[in-house]
């Protein structure tokens, strides 16, 4: 196992019919290096979108509540690998990426009154990601996405293409944190990203 441990946002839109969680998670269950796991609000964090615009509440009651989605795909995650660890604390996190864990952050808690977290929507579960790794020392913050990004774009340019939230791009820029983003079919590249070693047998398509 590589020692080196690193945080990986799993795009909230994977959950979504048809997508590629279910391989996104084996893989990552055979990873070979401790992995921090930020997930995103995906199904959830829309119902708060729609609520918003049907009720007119603020953008902090908003942004509170898009956090609250991010617990909610957190637990799903945690429902389908039992052995990973959900955590509140940046310090639990940190403790348990020593002893070689894969944890996942419900970050609430962490990120009430961050002001490198401002309360809008342009803080998605990707800047409160790329703030993990800048708290964890500056470690090495991954996006699987549902659609791929060049290999060599700046975090600018991943935000100015959607890819990413500009409070994230912001954040890596500042923090000077190592990134990459991929999309979750890209298997090969995020198999030498994880450190997969085993064979992981991809499920059966539809007859």
């Amino acid at each position: 196992m590589s020692s080196e441990a690193i945080v990986v946002k799993i795009g909230g839109s994977l959950a979504r019919p048809g997508s590629a969680l279910a391989r996104v998670v084996e893989l990552m269950r055979a990873a070979g290096r401790p992995l921090a796991i930020v997930p995103g609000g995906g199904a959830f964090a829309d119902a708060v979108r729609a609520a918003q615009a049907d009720v007119g509440f603020s953008d902090e009651a908003a942004h509170r509540m898009a956090i609250l989605a991010m617990h909610q795909t957190g637990l799903m995650l945690t429902a389908l690998a039992p052995e990973w660890r959900a955590y509140e604390d940046v310090s639990d996190i940190a403790a348990g990426l020593a002893r070689g864990e894969t944890a996942v952050w419900l970050p609430l808690k962490e990120c009430e009154g961050d002001e490198r977290l401002p309360a809008s929507w342009e803080t998605t579960s990707d800047a409160i990601a790329a703030r993990l790794a800048e708290r964890l020392g500056g470690l090495k913050v991954v996006f699987v996405k549902s659609r791929t990004a060049g290999r060599e774009a700046s975090a600018e340019a991943l935000a100015a293409d959607g890819l990413i939230d500009p409070v994230a791009a912001r954040i890596i820029r500042e923090a000077g944190l190592p990134f990459a983003a991929m999309a979750a079919d890209e298997e090969a590249r995020l198999r030498e990203i994880l450190a997969v070693s085993l064979q992981v047998d991809a499920p059966p398509g539809p007859c």
